[in-house]
């Protein structure tokens, strides 16, 4: 039998990257050199969000997205936490609404005005306490309005309802940092990746651990739900350490379905997934390009399509939503990389080539839109449902009338399954705890030269009195 190779037809095999031009970016952004692996950008149809580099404190750029071009060095930012700003994230249902969490061990909703900020922004709407230590991660469930995650360096992940404006529950699972969260399509289970070198399926509303790999072989960092395909793909590193991604079976993580090395770079993956499409994108921190595939239903699920490639690295990359695409010009993705040497914020989208110039159907099924499935009272009573979906022909954009109305409280102890999580510490990591050890030991030598010091003090007005006692005069 002779070898024949074998030829797949995709209607996504000629999809291609086309950067902005210069005059639609966005141009002298003081870009935040902070190292934590986070995409430091968000962006939703109306407005995009940067985090920059400040002194005393945190802050992130509000730009409306027909302002292109050089961004004045004084424009007005979002300027209220006092640590530095780690995840920024618009909520999917109102277009206004970013949450924002930071170093500073809270959580931020700030509303930002029609039209951008005129001025400083330093009140937030509402201001979540509940970590006791730095916040990394902040994420949105993807069909209850008014429902907030967040992931501190506590090893604690809260459920925040808005409505009300407290931890409603705590997931307690993990034994290290958590460094990712991602929602299946209905917002039933969530996935984490965890410095403890395991991947874990939870359902988030008892916590309970449904799923758990111990990637040993495959050092997972980031993962991403496909759609509604029951899988899971993560990137990590290979024992060899060269960048790898895993596919995975969201009901059996005993084994992945396929794993596959990349390159030997170090820097991290990030994965993106268009369930509408079917298409994965992956970006290295760091890197130029950003890589595409198809996945598949049967073996070998994974399909490799092209390469966007570019001579500068990007920090992040901030995605927009899907109807805030361009779909006249055939456009199914767009990126908003962040290059940190050049200050520039570089609008990528990925268009597939059609001659005709009418709505193309094949490529723009109906997709989730901007109203919530849900309310959170809802969600927390155990309902799930698909989100709502939305057609993009002809442009169509439902507005949405739901408006942010934050709680009134007092501020006051934060009780979540007993436990009063501002009195509730956890056990220090070793650099804190050699840290913590580094400043005893200053402080003890700094005690034993005070001593000494009034140890030579006292001896010597003991050698004065004696000298005072024996002299001719007092005789």
């Amino acid at each position: 039998m002779s070898w024949r190779p074998q030829y797949r037809s995709s209607k996504f095999r000629n999809v291609y990257g086309k950067a902005a031009s210069r005059e639609h970016c966005f141009d002298g952004i003081p870009i935040t050199k902070n190292v934590h692996d986070n995409h430091f950008c968000a962006v939703n149809a109306r407005f995009l969000a940067i985090v920059t580099e400040s002194a005393g404190g945190g802050s992130f750029l509000v730009i409306p997205l027909e302002q292109t071009g050089r961004i004045e060095p004084n424009y007005p930012k979002v300027c209220g936490h006092q640590g530095n700003v780690l995840d920024i994230k618009w909520n999917p249902f109102i277009e206004n609404i970013i949450a924002s969490c930071s170093e500073d061990t809270s959580v931020r909703i700030w509303e930002i005005p029609e039209g951008g900020l005129k001025r400083n922004m330093t009140e937030a709407v509402l201001e979540l306490y509940g970590h006791s230590r730095r916040v990394g991660l902040v994420e949105w469930h993807p069909t209850t309005n008014n429902i907030l995650f967040s992931a501190g360096y506590d090893y604690k992940v809260l459920i925040w309802n808005l409505e009300v404006g407290e931890p409603v529950k705590m997931i307690d699972c993990h034994s290290d940092v958590i460094l990712c969260m991602s929602f299946n399509t209905d917002g039933s289970l969530l996935a984490t990746t965890c410095k403890d070198k395991r991947l874990r399926v939870l359902e988030p509303r008892s916590g309970r651990v449904l799923q758990e790999a111990s990637c040993k072989n495959h050092r997972v960092n980031r993962v991403v739900f496909l759609g509604s395909t029951k899988r899971l793909l993560t990137t990590g590193v290979s024992r060899w350490n060269t960048r790898q991604i895993a596919l995975w079976d969201q009901e059996d993580l005993s084994m992945p379905l396929i794993e596959e090395e990349i390159d030997g770079l170090s820097g991290l993956l990030f994965p993106f997934y268009d369930a509408d499409t079917h298409m994965l994108y992956l970006a290295g921190k760091g890197d130029g390009n950003i890589r595409y595939y198809e996945i598949g239903s049967e073996k070998p699920y994974l399909s490799y399509l092209m390469e966007f490639r570019s001579p500068a690295p990007q920090k992040g990359l901030g995605v927009m939503p899907k109807h805030g695409l361009d779909v006249s010009a055939c456009e199914v993705f767009r990126f908003y990389k962040l290059i940190t040497l050049k200050g520039l914020i570089e609008p990528i989208s990925m268009i597939v080539p059609r001659r005709s110039e009418t709505y193309q159907e094949d490529i723009y099924p109906m997709t989730p839109g901007t109203e919530p499935a849900l309310t959170p009272d809802e969600w927390l009573s155990g309902v799930n449902r698909d989100p709502i979906l939305m057609s993009l022909k002809e442009g169509y954009k439902r507005n949405s009338k739901i408006v942010f109305k934050a709680p009134v409280r007092e501020k006051k102890s934060v009780v979540v399954n007993g436990i009063d999580l501002l009195e509730n510490v956890p056990p220090r990591t070793e650099n804190e705890l050699l840290r913590m050890f580094f400043r005893q030991q200053d402080e003890i030598r700094r005690l034993k030269d005070e001593l000494s010091q009034k140890d030579i003090r006292i001896r010597q007005l003991q050698l004065e009195l004696k000298n005072f006692r024996n002299s001719p005069k007092n005789n």
